[in-house]
């Protein structure tokens, strides 16, 4: 029964970080959607790690260090978009091509 919850736990994760890797390819235009992209990335990660880890017998903390890392993270993609949208009134990326300081 174990075995077949972490089998499911890690095609979650599979199947998480592969669309979201496609949708990041497809949707690289906008900052928003670059930042949801990395936070499904890292919901799929911690699949991962919470399923190796219950897996081999560990503890699951490592995999809360990387969830508050994954938080880090969307805190300041939120504040850098907020800042680009303020100064610019778009969320493109290409907006950060060709200023040079």
């Amino acid at each position: 029964m174990f075995i077949n919850t972490f089998f499911d736990f890690f095609f979650v994760g599979t199947i998480v970080v592969v669309i979201s890797l496609f949708t990041m390819m497809i949707q690289r235009i906008h900052l928003l959607m670059v930042l949801l992209c990395l936070e499904m990335i890292m919901l799929g990660l911690f699949f991962f790690s919470c399923s190796f880890f219950g897996y081999c017998g560990g503890s699951c903390y490592i995999s809360f260090v990387l969830l508050s890392f994954s938080a880090c993270e969307a805190s300041v993609g939120l504040s850098l978009l907020a800042a680009l949208i303020r100064s610019h009134g778009k969320d493109f990326i290409s907006l950060f091509c060709g200023y040079s300081c």
